[in-house]
């Protein structure tokens, strides 16, 4: 137990001690990348639509956390019914933690009940190094513009205990909530927590 906490510390601090490689405010960068199915999707393909992007290792207990709650599962099905798209990107990889063959993620995607638009498989991490993401979970919402309005943490309490789930702060909701309503975003930029993106 000892052991797995100190892990998790060193998870956490890595993911703290980088700083944002893109700037809220301005042009998410297009990328392309291939799903568990084999499909390919850019960026681009969903101009006009507000895009979620998720970062994923389901070894990571901060992902456990909102995966075996339902919270990341609700909160995925509530926005791309609302039209968003909600791509979920595995950089882990081959032979690291978190790490994710089409089969395995296909199986894990119906096991979870995912109502994630896509998986994509960045196993050469090329997708994650462009948005400088360091953490899973960690998450990017897009505007139907293009631009990046939110980047960060899932939520304002950085634990591996569903039971904070209720009493957090949902950074990703509250984002898209206040952009679609004309509102100001409160929060548009946050420290991400988790383990850190075995690249």
């Amino acid at each position: 137990m000892k052991t797995l906490t100190l892990a998790v510390v060193a998870t956490i601090a890595g993911a703290f001690m980088a700083s944002a490689a893109l700037t809220t405010g301005e042009k998410a960068p297009n990328f392309t990348g291939t799903d568990d199915t084999g499909a390919s999707h850019q960026l681009s393909d969903f101009k006009g639509k507000y895009v979620v992007l998720e970062w994923l290792n389901h070894g990571c207990p901060f992902v456990k956390k909102h995966y075996n709650s339902g919270n990341m599962q609700a909160l995925q099905k509530e926005l791309t019914e609302q039209g968003v798209i909600w791509l979920g990107i595995v950089s882990s990889k081959e032979g690291a933690q978190g790490y994710m063959t089409a089969q395995k993620s296909t199986k894990t995607r119906a096991d979870k009940d995912k109502s994630a638009t896509a998986i994509l498989l960045d196993k050469d991490g090329t997708i994650g190094r462009l948005y400088g993401a360091v953490a899973t979970p960690e998450m990017f919402v897009i505007d139907p513009e293009g631009i990046l309005i939110y980047q960060g943490a899932i939520d304002s309490i950085s634990s591996t205990r569903e039971s904070d789930i209720p009493k957090a702060t949902n950074y990703v909701l509250a984002a898209y909530n206040a952009h679609v309503n004309g509102d100001p975003i409160a929060k548009t930029d946050t420290k991400p927590y988790g383990c850190s993106i075995k690249y």
